[in-house]
């Protein structure tokens, strides 16, 4: 495991984004503990905007968002510390690099959408905290209106009000200025209501909604095209996504035109609109994923006519394609895959051809590998996929295996570069890592067939695909272990007192594990509409039946088993990992260790990087020494 460190400290590069003449971007040099976020002017010169070692020497201070003006002259970011994710917002001024606003507090996961002009954003801010009573002030957040300079008690709010606590808010604001978008979510459901304001009828501190939609099971979004209409963004009836368009105030559904059907084989992801004079029509880049895998095609936008499929730089993983606000015929997108580093790259319409426009910074040895994607029956019936990365093509011996899922939330399970994986590969071991319900991967009805009453099915997937790599010859139950963070810190927590006979290893990280309080603690309460409420006595049944902090059994003989805590995190509260070990160490009857790695001044998210390759080696450590990895 000594590559850890050089595959962890890679260099990486963000996508650009384009504001006027600069462009702003996020690029980490190999070792280098953080991401750095650069402006390059119009001359080719670039200067250093955020530099969290510089803001911090100690690393405990996170970037945790940016969001350039109109106009990039000025920029809001957002800087968190010591792993909390409570962000505070602060406003630069671009061409001086020097703070002119903030710091402005209670702002976790805050949009910012900027006015034309760069005097004004609203953005996100939960309620002081002596409003509240003490279990409430996580919660209880406002769009609000922020005059740069002007003290925030002048502030004013312009929507949230009255509505549910758990509510999170997105807002945008039109290239033009003229439209204000809102979208409100009941914690993290897959669903959002979504209002609509025109700002040039009513003023920006008190804008007139129209409701585009309400009380409807699907996820929904508008982008204000430059040719005038409003590209509708939406799973409504169509759980892999569509793309539809409408007028400017023709919102109801019924006004909507497909412009994109839903595939019933591929997940739309991302649609950019390329165009500008030097086309003879305006088009579509468009990428969806099939089975977790990316495909691009370039369409018409009046039609949504496929013109060709666009080759992507492999089997792997696409972020964007992103535009210039103002247009134009090149867009940019990121690539990635099990071997191959972020990649930054553009295409151009006019020639219908893809070139790499960034790549990161210095250079890592990737070792031979080989990827591939499998299917597996669940317990149910049900067809499930799962990449295997291993040191040959096809199962020589039973090796030493990790096997990772999450299964949770829509999240997909795409490939992309991983040290973890590709250490473990090179010292000979297999990775591999389920496509299970619950996630994203096969569009949103396969989320719902893994949340709620349906989350047993996640773990029933999980099972099979243990039992899957042991069946095919790639391991054994006694050189296999599983490893999951967060919902899948539940998963492998699951599993290990639902079917502890098939692995031989466990690490679950920053894990869910006593669902019947977890809504007690952190973000637990938005986290319901996902897994269910305990205090609904159907729910309960449902939590209860797979809590596994609650199915622990005396005399059981546990995989060994780390649960890797943090103690400063805000999302997942680190008693469920201190008591579940406390719980699986009285009941073990065997010899194997249950073990608690506990971590200060970290939390849920990132993290310098130091503290990223210390945990990873802990891990991979443990786990080689409990799947028989030689060496």
């Amino acid at each position: 495991m000594t590559d850890v460190a050089a595959l962890l400290g890679a260099g990486a590069v963000s996508l650009p984004i384009h504001r006027g003449e600069r462009v702003f971007f996020t690029r980490r040099q190999p070792g280098q503990q953080f991401g750095v976020l650069y402006v390059r002017e119009s001359d080719g010169t670039e200067r250093v905007l955020v530099d969290p070692i510089a803001l911090d020497p100690s690393g405990s201070t996170t970037l945790d968002a940016w969001q350039p003006s109109k106009e990039g002259d000025r920029l809001a970011y957002q800087v968190s510390e010591g792993g909390t994710e409570e962000s505070v917002l602060y406003v630069m001024e671009v061409s001086s690099a020097e703070n002119i606003d903030g710091p402005i507090d209670r702002c976790r996961y805050s949009p910012v959408a900027w006015m034309p002009g760069g005097d004004s954003f609203y953005y996100v801010r939960r309620l002081p905290p002596e409003m509240l009573p003490e279990s409430e002030q996580g919660f209880h957040r406002r769009v609000r209106l922020h005059k740069v300079g002007a003290p925030t008690d002048q502030d004013v709010n312009v929507f949230g009000a009255g509505m549910t606590m758990t509510n999170y808010y997105g807002v945008e604001v039109s290239r033009d200025g003229r439209w204000l978008q809102v979208s409100a979510s009941e914690g993290t459901e897959p669903r959002n209501d979504l209002w609509v304001a025109d700002l040039t009828t009513s003023p920006p501190e008190s804008p007139a909604f129209s409701q585009v939609q309400a009380d409807v099971d699907a996820q929904t979004s508008l982008t204000f095209g430059r040719d005038g209409r409003v590209y509708v963004s939406t799973d409504r009836d169509a759980p892999r996504g569509r793309l539809a368009v409408t007028e400017p105030g023709a919102w109801s559904e019924r006004e909507w035109i497909d412009l994109i059907p839903e595939d019933p084989e591929a997940v739309l992801e991302s649609v950019a609109v390329l165009d500008g004079p030097e086309l003879s029509e305006d088009l579509l880049l468009v990428t969806s994923t099939a089975h977790g895998v990316a495909t691009m095609s370039l369409r018409r936008a009046s039609d949504g006519s496929v013109i060709e499929r666009i080759e992507a730089p492999g089997a792997g993983t696409v972020a964007g394609p992103i535009e210039r606000p103002e247009g134009g015929p090149v867009v940019w997108f990121a690539y990635t895959d099990h071997t191959h580093i972020p990649t930054i790259y553009s295409f151009d319409a006019r020639t219908k051809e893809s070139a790499v426009y960034a790549t990161p910074p210095g250079s890592v040895d990737v070792p031979e590998v080989h990827s591939q994607l499998v299917t597996y029956q669940s317990k149910d019936g049900t067809t499930v996929r799962m990449f295997i990365v291993s040191p040959t093509e096809s199962p020589d011996r039973p090796r030493p295996t990790i096997l990772y899922g999450y299964g949770g939330f829509g999240i997909p399970m795409q490939p992309g570069f991983s040290a973890a994986i590709l250490a473990w590969v090179k010292a000979g071991g297999v990775w591999a890592v389920a496509c299970l319900r619950g996630g994203g991967d096969e569009g949103e009805q396969w989320h719902r067939d893994g949340m709620l009453d349906k989350k047993q099915n996640v773990f029933d997937d999980f099972h099979a695909a243990a039992e899957y790599l042991s069946d095919r010859g790639w391991t054994t139950p006694a050189n296999l272990g599983i490893y999951g963070g967060s919902n899948g810190g539940l998963l492998v927590g699951a599993a290990m007192t639902q079917r502890p006979e098939l692995f031989n290893a466990v690490v679950c990280v920053a894990p869910l594990l006593d669902m019947i309080r977890y809504t007690t603690s952190e973000l637990g309460p938005t986290w319901t509409v996902e897994y269910g409420d305990p205090e609904d006595p159907e729910q309960f049944g449902w939590l209860h039946s797979y809590s596994p902090y609650h199915r622990v059994v005396d005399g059981v003989d546990y995989p060994a088993t780390m649960f890797a805590v943090f103690n400063n995190d805000t999302r997942t509260d680190p008693m469920h990992g201190r008591k579940m070990c406390a719980a699986a160490q009285a009941a073990t009857a065997g010899e194997r260790p249950i073990l608690l790695r506990s971590e200060g001044n970290v939390g849920h998210g990132a993290r310098k990087l130091d503290a990223a390759v210390e945990e990873t080696a802990d891990t991979l450590a443990f786990m080689a020494r409990w799947t028989g990895m030689q060496g």
